[in-house]
């Protein structure tokens, strides 16, 4: 049994009249996207079970479509109402074609409680005040991506704007300590969450899981289970089976991440592979590296991550040879955004080597946190 499949444009009111109809059955399947125009080999129709289908670079670039079901996504809704002590009014502050923002729309609709939209045009302090001012539920709920907080943490009406929510959500990427505390200084009652579009959004809450979502830890990676996961990839079988798992009737998501788990909560040490989010973007190290070492005499050059205070985390780049971190900046961000332009230049007599001859990325990693004060 198929159904069909729509692209459409993400704008918040179609995605959610739309997501509606998916979630119902009365309507196709829906891909938002920022740019239909664009989205190419997108199948006419889909399993029956599919409701929504959300575009995400995979962790080497690739794209991947990943499937949801209703079921799914209505079990992650319900977690949620649960783990935040019921229904409420929800803001949409995330892009409509992010499974965030997709969350939002859809704890909305089982809410049944009309959500308020910000200004799609852009982020910024000031239209979140507005849309907020446009709540009239008194439990009020918002999802937001660390730097999205910091920013508004920096506006007096937008402080006083989030204390008005009962929780505020935040996730997408590692948030920085200092901005989590910075927030409860200011009155600010915030819940990190993780998840991905795999797990049809954030389900787990303060590294606690919430629902019937079940946690644990297999050679290093953090692996889920429970009723939220998404059906797999869209037209790649190898993806799912890869990432995807039954094991005696159970049906897990071995993710990219490492972690451990400590009387029940999870806490997120990194990724398995190169590639970190920074201000909500994946970056790839390793193309970071090979866009630094095609600069002139930078052929050593060595791209580590480091903790940054707005974005996560941010490539840092280690050379033997003196260049300015402006001439860094403007040539990876002409070739791969600006998101993946490194924050930091350190310059160091000799990179660290291993006896193999390959650099010693964790003693470049080191001497990166002492030049900053952190070790």
């Amino acid at each position: 049994m198929t159904r069909p499949l729509e692209v459409i444009p993400a704008e918040p009111h179609r995605v959610a009249a739309a997501l509606e109809a998916a979630l119902s059955g009365s309507g196709p399947a829906i891909l938002p996207h920022p740019d239909p125009s664009s989205a190419v080999d997108v199948p006419e129709l889909v399993p029956q079970k599919v409701a929504v289908v959300v575009e995400t670079s995979g962790s080497t670039g690739r794209p991947k479509r990943v499937a949801i079901s209703p079921d799914a996504l209505l079990a992650n809704a319900a977690a949620s109402e649960v783990a935040l002590g019921g229904p409420g009014q929800w803001m949409l502050a995330l892009p409509a074609h992010y499974i965030a923002g997709i969350a939002v729309l859809v704890r909305a609709l089982a809410a049944q409680i009309a959500p308020v939209f910000l200004d799609p045009s852009g982020f910024t302090a000031e239209r979140f005040v507005a849309a907020a001012g446009e709540l009239d539920h008194p439990r009020r709920f918002v999802s937001l991506v660390p730097v999205q907080l910091s920013r508004l943490l920096d506006t007096d009406d937008a402080v006083h704007a989030l204390r008005g929510f009962e929780r505020v959500l935040v996730g997408g990427q590692s948030m920085p300590s200092a901005l989590a505390a910075r927030a409860d200084e200011l009155g600010v009652s915030i819940t990190r969450t993780y998840g991905s579009s795999e797990t049809s959004g954030g389900c787990v809450y303060d590294g606690v899981a919430i629902g019937d979502t079940r946690v644990r830890i297999s050679d290093g990676r953090v692996e889920l289970a429970g009723s939220m996961l998404a059906e797999g990839y869209l037209g790649d079988p190898e993806r799912t089976e890869l990432a995807f798992r039954d094991e005696h009737g159970d049906r897990w998501f071995r993710t990219d991440d490492t972690g451990e788990v400590v009387d029940g909560v999870l806490t997120i040490t990194g990724r398995a592979d190169d590639v970190i989010v920074s201000g909500g973007v994946k970056v790839s190290l390793a193309a970071v590296e090979a866009v630094v070492r095609g600069m002139p005499g930078l052929e050593q050059a060595v791209v580590v991550a480091a903790p940054h205070p707005v974005w996560g985390e941010s490539p840092v780049v280690v050379s033997e040879l003196a260049v300015t971190r402006e001439e860094v900046r403007s040539v990876v961000a002409e070739q791969l955004g600006a998101a993946a332009a490194p924050t930091e230049v350190v310059i160091v007599d000799r990179v660290p080597l291993l006896p193999s001859g390959k650099p010693d990325r964790l003693t470049v990693a080191a001497l990166v946190s002492g030049s900053r004060g952190d070790a």
